[in-house]
C-alpha cells in the first residue's frame, strides 16, 4: 500500500475528527466537570459508543487476531469472558456509580475511594497505581498502530513514525474539548470499526476461503483445539472480566449518562456492539492461521492479511484500527489527567481553585501523551499480553470498590494497603517471572489485595459516613 495514500488518508480521517473536536469546543464551559465528564449531560447512543470504542481498542484487530492466530479458539473463550463479565458488572455497577457520582460530585473514580472513604489518601493511592499500571497499555494502541503501517507500507512509514501520528491525533482530540470532544469522535470511530470490520469479514468468507461455506472447523482445525493451560486461562482471564470496575477510563464513563434511560442504552448498545466485534476479531485470527502460517511475529497477523484483500477496503479497515487506537488512547489520557489533578494534585492541596487545578490537569495530557509514545518505542511482544498484564494491576482495586458499595465496615486503612500492596505484589511478579504453583501475578495478588483489606478493615474503624453512604445509595437505586 502506497506510504502517500496512508497518509492522506490518515490527514483526512485526523481532518474530520478535529472539526468535530472543534463543534464540541464551542459549547464547553471550562470546569473540571464540563471537560472530563461533560457535566453528566451525555445521551445513551454517545455513551454507548464512547464506551465501546474506549473498550474494544487496537488490542482487538491487532493483538486478539494476533493470539487467536497464534494460539486459536481459545482466545474466544478468553474475550467472552471478558464481555460476560462487563455487561454482568454493568448491571450491578453502572448506576451505583451514576448515583453517587450525581450526590457527592464526583469526577473520577479514584475520588469515589476518597469520598467513601473520608481519606484522600486511598484516592492517590487508586490514582498512582492507575498511572503507573495504563502506561503499557495506553501504549499498545501506539503499537498495534505502528505494526499495522510498517507493514503495509512495506517499511515506508516506519514504526516510529506511525505512533508519532497517532499520538499527535491522541493529543488533539483529548486536550481540545474533552470528553465531549472524545465521544464524538468515538460515535464516529466506533461506527467504522464495526462497518469495516464487517465488510473485511464477508470478503474473507466468501473470496479467500474456498470452504466459506463449511464448517468453520475446516478453516484450521488445528487454530479449534484448546491449548492454554488452564493456569494461563486464569491469568489473562481474571483481570479482563472485572475490567468494567477496574480500569478507570472505562468507569469514568459511568458518570457521564444524562440520566437513567440513557445508562440502559449504554449497557445495551454496548453488549450488541461487543459480542459482534468479538466473533469478527476471532474469525480473522482464525482465518490468518489457514491463509498465511508461519509469521513469526503474531501481532502483525491482521497487517498480512490487509494485504491480501483489496486496497480500498484494506483502507478503510486500516482506518478502522486507528479509530480503535486513537479512541482508547485519548480515553486513557483524558481519565488519567483528571486523576492527577483531582486525586493527587487535591489531595495534596485542598484548597487549589478549580481553574488551576483544570489547567495542571490539561498540562499533564501532553506528558502522558509523551511517556506512552516512548515506552511504544521498546516494541514489547504479544500485545494481548501486556494488556493483560496492565489489566492485572489495576484488578489490586477490586477489594477497595467491593467495599466501597457493599461493606459497611470497610476502612480507609484496609482499602488504602490493599492497593498498595497487591499492586507491589503483582508488580514484582511480573518483573521477575514468578508463578507460584504455576499461577500467574493476577490470581496472587487479588488474593493478597484481599486478605489484607479484610484483615486491617476488620481491625481499624470505618469512616463516620459508611452508613449514610450505603443508605443514600439505596433510595437512588429504587428509583431505577
Amino acid at each position: 500500500m502506497s506510504a502517500s495514500v496512508l497518509i492522506y488518508s490518515i490527514l483526512a480521517w485526523f481532518a474530520l475528527g478535529a472539526f468535530l473536536s472543534w463543534r464540541a469546543k464551542k459549547k464547553q464551559a471550562e470546569s473540571m466537570a464540563e471537560y472530563f465528564i461533560g457535566n453528566r449531560s451525555i445521551g445513551g447512543f454517545l455513551s454507548s459508543m464512547t464506551y465501546s470504542a474506549t473498550t474494544y481498542s487496537a488490542f482487538m484487530m491487532v493483538g486478539l487476531v494476533g493470539i487467536t492466530y497464534k494460539t486459536g479458539i481459545t482466545s474466544l473463550g478468553f474475550e467472552l469472558s471478558y464481555l460476560i463479565g462487563t455487561i454482568f458488572l454493568l448491571m450491578i455497577f453502572a448506576p451505583r456509580y451514576w448515583s453517587a457520582g450525581k450526590l457527592y460530585s464526583v469526577v473520577t473514580p479514584s475520588e469515589m475511594f476518597s469520598v467513601r472513604y473520608e481519606s484522600p489518601k486511598v484516592g492517590a493511592a487508586a490514582a498512582f497505581l492507575c498511572l503507573i499500571m495504563l502506561i503499557p497499555y495506553a501504549s499498545v494502541q501506539l503499537m498495534g498502530t505502528g505494526y499495522l503501517l510498517e507493514t503495509l507500507s512495506n517499511g515506508a512509514i516506519s514504526f516510529t513514525t506511525a505512533t508519532i501520528i497517532i499520538a499527535l491525533m491522541s493529543f488533539v482530540f483529548s486536550w481540545w474539548a474533552g470528553i465531549r470532544s472524545v465521544a464524538l469522535t468515538d460515535a464516529l470511530q466506533a461506527s467504522v470499526m464495526l462497518i469495516a470490520s464487517a465488510m473485511l469479514a464477508a470478503f474473507v468468507a466468501f473470496v479467500l476461503l474456498p470452504d466459506a461455506g463449511e464448517s468453520i472447523k475446516t478453516i484450521n482445525p488445528n487454530a479449534m483445539k484448546v491449548t492454554w493451560p488452564f493456569p494461563m486461562f486464569l491469568g489473562l482471564t481474571l483481570p479482563w472480566f472485572f475490567f468494567a470496575v477496574t480500569n478507570p477510563q472505562v468507569v469514568q464513563r459511568l458518570y457521564i449518562p444524562k440520566n437513567k434511560t440513557s445508562i440502559r442504552n449504554m449497557i445495551l448498545g454496548f453488549s450488541s456492539f461487543g459480542f459482534i466485534y468479538t466473533l469478527l476479531c476471532v474469525f480473522f485470527g482464525i482465518s490468518a492461521s489457514k491463509l498465511i502460517p508461519g509469521i513469526s511475529v503474531a501481532d502483525k497477523a491482521m497487517p498480512r492479511l490487509l494485504s491480501m484483500v483489496p486496497y480500498p477496503l484494506a483502507l478503510i479497515v486500516t482506518l478502522s484500527i486507528i479509530a480503535a487506537a486513537v479512541s482508547t488512547m485519548n480515553s486513557i489520557i483524558l481519565t488519567l489527567s483528571s486523576m492527577f489533578g483531582r486525586d493527587i494534585l487535591k489531595a495534596l492541596n485542598p484548597n487549589i481553585p478549580e481553574e488551576k487545578e483544570l489547567l495542571l490537569s490539561k498540562i499533564l495530557i501532553p506528558i502522558i501523551t509523551g511517556v506512552c509514545l516512548l515506552f511504544a518505542q521498546y516494541k514489547l511482544n504479544m500485545i494481548a499480553v501486556l494488556s493483560s498484564m496492565a489489566s492485572g494491576g489495576l484488578l489490586m482495586q477490586l477489594p477497595a470498590i467491593w467495599g466501597t458499595f457493599f461493606w459497611r465496615k470497610a476502612t480507609a486503612e484496609g482499602a488504602f494497603w490493599s492497593i498498595v500492596i497487591g499492586g507491589l505484589a503483582v508488580g514484582s511478579m511480573y518483573v521477575t517471572g514468578m508463578k507460584p504453583l504455576g499461577l500467574w501475578p493476577p490470581v496472587w495478588g487479588i488474593i493478597i489485595s484481599f486478605a489484607v483489606f479484610l484483615a486491617l478493615s476488620l481491625f481499624t474503624t470505618p469512616p463516620s459516613n459508611a452508613d449514610g453512604f450505603i443508605d443514600s445509595l439505596k433510595e437512588e437505586l429504587e428509583k431505577f
